[in-house]
């Protein structure tokens, strides 16, 4: 290569061009994003893509530590009442300005979109009205008294009132009773650049599905200028090529490696950094009398807590974290790892197929019977290899079980049908609070309320649910971890719901980048920077 000479290089850098350093950061992912929309679908992949294009009024650090985002500053007026101190100068990408009406209209957007495999409505059922008392003054006032409210906001994108067709007055009610809101748009309509428009560090470029979100650097942004000019974030949901295409350098980083390969691609020179997660793998199982994909017995015998728990008792969970996830897990007693929030340190269920087997029989199943288990096969770490270790051990103790395992976008579509009599699913807790997978996962199912949105085993404990609305009104932290304690032993007592394991995350990139370990598992483009020479 012909070298530069001195008088040469001094004049670029004199003009404000330093040598070429490449500006553009390629991804891949293990699971393709369903939607550019941020209030269709509380899914990973979706809100990890979402969160560099759009912003809330509050963000976490990789530690789950609530920090100011779209609001600098907030506080509690009352039991009821909070007032936000709204950013300002904030521009959206298309130039416009950030007020509160965007706030307001994003709330009021999200009881009206479609067809949500997991709607967001379980952040805004609990709100009674919003008021801006100016431009960058808002006030929330909670139907109860909801000490994780600024947690919780880090989880509703604000969308722009004006890209969307609101009026110039939106003025807030619940439930989908808000006034001003023009024709709502729906999720296909934000695959558009023109339509998916944030305040975020990045722009949409283009969305391609089943290629790759294509996203520009935002010149205009708040918070300072970017790392990157452009992000590539493509989906390569099979483990093999992922890596083939980081060790070919077709990416810059890739999410979840397979544990296999991680010596390989370590000694390839790569960089690989892990961390434990917050989110638990678990089984979850429809527990209604109509219930499909059952054989050899009349009814569902999933309804019998006996029975259930012989499930639990039948799962060998360190063989799995061992043989499976090759240590890169760890096994799951509750749904959040301790010492997080509501955790109570409950010991992990003890392998014991011989006392399972004795449960069956005491339910009236002495020679078992024959069902279906739905699993991804392309969400979680060996997704798909635990779910089939789950039905070899099941089949130990005489649950004859097929694994009906599907991509991602179709098995949660299925699940949301309940299509499947039992179920392998994750769920990651984005307030870092055992209130988060008690609501979402085992409250009863309440459309109205937004309770139970991700039940989809209808499980339902009338006790537990008045003890996790007391305990999410309770502003007392001591008190308030008690009672989440209670409440989830209340379910974990029933077996209405079976942690499997936590997951470790692990991400491999090239040597001259870094990026700090989330423990919600997100890879997000912002965070990844070049290391300094």
């Amino acid at each position: 290569m012909k070298q530069l000479t001195l008088p040469l290089m001094a004049g670029l850098f004199a003009a404000g061009l330093a040598p070429a350093i490449a500006q553009d950061l390629s991804i891949g992912l293990k699971s393709e994003a369903t939607s550019m929309d941020p209030q269709f679908h509380q899914l990973s992949t979706n809100i990890q893509v979402a969160k560099n294009i759009f912003e809330a009024l509050t963000t976490q650090d990789a530690l789950q530590k609530v920090t100011p985002g779209l609001a600098e500053s907030w506080e509690a007026v009352d039991d009821t009442t909070w007032r936000f101190k709204l950013r300002q100068g904030v521009k959206f990408h298309d130039g416009s300005d950030f007020t509160a009406r965007d706030v307001i209209y994003s709330f009021c957007r999200v009881p009206l979109v479609e067809n949500s495999p997991s709607a967001f409505t379980i952040f805004t059922g609990g709100i009674a009205d919003m008021q801006a008392e100016d431009d960058h003054t808002l006030t929330i006032t909670t139907t109860a008294t909801n000490p994780l409210l600024p947690v919780e906001l880090w989880s509703l994108a604000v969308v722009s009132a004006t890209t969307l067709g609101a009026e110039d007055e939106v003025t807030y009610g619940p439930e989908g009773t808000c006034e001003g809101m023009g024709d709502v748009p729906q999720a296909p309509a934000f695959n558009s650049p023109e339509v998916a428009v944030g305040t975020g560090p990045y722009k949409l470029d283009s969305y391609t599905r089943g290629s790759q979100v294509v996203l520009t650097r935002f010149d205009d942004y708040w918070g300072g200028t970017p790392d990157w000019e452009r992000v590539v974030m493509r989906p390569i949901t099979s483990d093999g090529p992922r890596v083939a295409a980081l060790l070919a350098g077709d990416v810059d980083m890739i999410e979840s490696p397979p544990i296999q390969d991680i010596p390989r691609i370590e000694q390839a020179g790569f960089k690989v950094v892990d961390a434990l997660s917050n989110r638990v793998i678990y089984l979850h199982m429809l527990q209604q009398e109509d219930a499909p994909g059952i054989g050899g017995t009349d009814g569902n015998p999933l309804l019998d807590p006996r029975v259930r728990k012989a499930i639990s008792l039948s799962i060998n969970r360190q063989a799995i974290t061992d043989r499976i996830m090759g240590g890169y897990a760890q096994p799951a007693g509750e749904l959040l790892p301790p010492p997080m929030f509501g955790t109570s340190g409950r010991p992990v269920d003890a392998y014991d197929p011989e006392r399972a087997k004795e449960l069956l029989a005491e339910a009236g199943y002495p020679d078992g019977f024959s069902i279906t288990l739905g699993t991804p096969n392309d969400r979680y770490i060996n997704d798909e290899q635990v779910a089939q270790a789950v039905a070899q051990m099941l089949a130990q103790i005489g649950i004859q079980t097929t694994v009906d395992a599907s991509t991602a976008s179709q098995f949660f579509s299925r699940r949301n049908a309940l299509e499947f009599p039992i179920y392998m699913a994750g769920w990651g807790a984005s307030s870092g609070d055992m209130s988060s997978p008690l609501k979402s996962l085992v409250a009863t199912y309440d459309a109205d309320t937004g309770m139970g949105p991700t039940n989809a085993g209808r499980y339902s404990n009338p006790e537990m649910d008045t003890l996790l609305v007391e305990a999410m009104s309770t502003i007392d932290d001591a008190k308030r971890d008690q009672m989440l304690q209670e409440a989830e032993t209340m379910v974990l007592d029933d077996f209405g719901i079976i942690p499997l394991h936590y997951e470790q995350t692990v991400w491999a990139m090239k040597p001259e980048l870094s990026y700090e370990p989330r423990v919600d598992q997100y890879t997000m483009a912002t965070e990844v920077e070049r290391v300094s020479e």
